[in-house]
């Protein structure tokens, strides 16, 4: 049965909008190296404040403030978007460090392992019970992790900071941020952090670290399109999660890490060694079982009940 006209020109622009953001994710070690010589805490700093006043703009022309009310009368819900807003901040400022230091393998390495992790948190957090398929990709993906650390040579923390620190950011939203629609909730996790940002960058300014404004127009224009860069891929991922299937976007996020390690490796100039890629290699297996249990789940579900 195929789905009526206006249902299946709605899948197509919600499919397209997810590839959109995700695509936008996967080249943003492009944007981020061409920051340089920017240090990573003062690239976090712009990406919140200049974020901040995207959203802040977008509200005021919308007059779509009615909502502060909301979060500042719910107490557990502005608690729990301050705990988004640390948890996405140590996720921004770990990324761009990997992307300035040559790692973007080990970046796309981490958003490869963050489906496994937010499984597991379900797990061990939401209790929730999983089908075999999913408690095989989690035994895998561990298992990921422990060769990494041990035949890596390092402990592979830019990797995991990063797929923990999103999977339980998405947690918390999933908790107390449900309520509050994509461009409300980057509004408030901004606004939290933005009296960090403003230290941070009165502390560079005094250690003259500060790069802003002295490397020349090109590079000041990049810094205050953060906001720009931050909320579009944002605002056109919510726009597909309303619009195709939770298992659809399972399939498409892994258009971010891919592109993110084509990136590094093909563009970038960085070198992954065989233990990494073994340990890459791994992670897919994972995420193979985790991708057919989806759409065999998915299948299952929609599946008629034969009338009685």
């Amino acid at each position: 049965m195929t789905p009526p006209a206006g249902e299946d020109t709605e899948l197509r622009r919600g499919t397209a909008y997810a590839f959109l953001a995700y695509g936008i994710w996967g080249l943003f070690p492009l944007y981020f190296h061409a920051l340089a010589p920017s240090g990573a805490f003062e690239i976090l700093a712009h990406r919140i404040l200049w974020t901040l006043v995207f959203c802040a703009l977008v509200l005021l022309v919308r007059r779509d403030l009615a909502w502060v009310r909301s979060v500042v009368r719910r107490p557990r819900l502005a608690a729990g978007l301050t705990v988004a807003a640390l948890l996405i901040a140590v996720n921004w400022v770990v990324y761009v460090l990997a992307v300035l230091t040559g790692r973007t393998y080990a970046a796309a390495l981490g958003y490869f392992l963050n489906p496994i992790v937010t499984v597991g948190l379900g797990v061990f957090v939401l209790r929730e019970r999983l089908r075999p398929l999913q408690w095989a990709a989690v035994s895998v993906g561990a298992l990921a992790a422990v060769y990494l650390a041990i035949a890596g040579g390092e402990f592979p923390w830019i990797a995991l900071s990063l797929a923990f620190s999103f999977a339980f950011y998405g947690l918390v939203k999933k908790r107390v941020g449900a309520s509050l629609e994509a461009t409300h909730s980057l509004a408030a996790e901004t606004l939290v952090l933005a009296p960090v940002a403003v230290v941070v960058l009165l502390v560079l300014g005094r250690r003259g670290d500060l790069t802003f404004g002295s490397e020349g127009g090109v590079h000041t224009g990049l810094l205050v399109a953060a906001g720009v860069v931050t909320a579009i891929p944002l605002l056109l991922f919510a726009a597909a999660a309303r619009r195709i299937p939770l298992v659809t976007i399972g399939l498409i996020q892994f258009l971010t890490p891919v592109l993110q390690l084509l990136c590094g490796v093909l563009l970038l100039g960085e070198h992954v060694s065989g233990a990494l890629w073994v340990g890459f290699g791994i992670v897919w297996i994972a995420l193979v079982l985790l991708t057919i249990d989806s759409v065999t789940h998915a299948r299952r579900v929609r599946r008629p009940i034969p009338l009685t």
